[in-house]
């Protein structure tokens, strides 16, 4: 074994993430992904990297609004970069998958500032700030809810069923809007929620993780990888 992978191996079991371990020894993160992908990391190692990724991102969200041009540039190449690191970590994680998929079916991707998904269903709002808060750590302080509403539909009835369905508090959900429907007699009871994170850099992240989540999901190898062998 060529004595940089020994390294490389060493230092990810004592808990450096591919991002410290690519800067300390100047291997490419797909290399490292390669040398990775067959180790048998023990749970507490995933967790505690989960966890720091989870927390620098944390940083970054706040911190993104004070760049600009180039410095954003570079930030916007670090999201990447750090998308595809907590990619290896994240990827056999079926809450992570299940909000990848959610966000591909129904979540916004034209926009570059907001993390947005819209829709009607209660089960999907709430799997979505599940996915938001407890998989990618985003603070619920900086989940934002707002209600769609048609002209006959209660405000206050209406804020209260997805308060309870999203899981967040009223003070989450900034004023409702009135929309007219294209039906007169077919009408949603609650009206429909729209869960938002304004962001870049996450946004960055999750289109980046978008791309990777499908090629993932129709490569053999990552199911071998997924199912114990015999032997273990």
């Amino acid at each position: 074994m060529r004595k940089d992978k020994e390294l490389a191996i060493k230092m990810r079991r004592d808990g450096l993430s591919y991002r410290q371990i690519r800067a300390k020894l100047k291997i490419p993160t797909s290399t490292l992904s390669g040398w990775f992908k067959d180790m048998d990391w023990s749970k507490t190692l995933k967790d505690r990297l989960a966890k720091a990724s989870s927390e620098s991102g944390t940083v970054r969200l706040n911190e993104l609004n004070k760049i600009r041009g180039e410095r954003l540039r570079r930030a916007y190449q670090a999201a990447a970069e750090e998308a595809r690191e907590e990619f290896e970590i994240l990827k056999y994680n079926p809450a992570f998958i299940a909000g990848i998929m959610l966000y591909w079916g129904e979540g916004d991707k034209l926009s570059g500032q907001n993390v947005k998904l819209t829709n009607t269903d209660p089960e999907m709002i709430k799997l979505f700030v599940f996915f938001l808060t407890q998989v990618l750590g985003v603070p619920k302080s900086r989940v934002r809810g707002h209600i769609l509403l048609y002209p006959d539909l209660d405000d206050w009835l209406s804020r209260a069923y997805w308060v309870k369905a999203s899981g967040l508090s009223r003070e989450h959900f900034t004023k409702s809007t009135v929309i007219q429907g294209k039906h007169k007699t077919r009408r949603l009871s609650f009206g429909i929620c729209m869960i938002t994170v304004s962001s870049a850099y996450l946004k960055v992240k999750i289109l980046e993780w978008l791309k990777l989540m499908p090629l993932e999901l129709m490569n053999k190898g990552y199911y071998e990888n997924m199912v114990p062998s015999a032997d273990s």
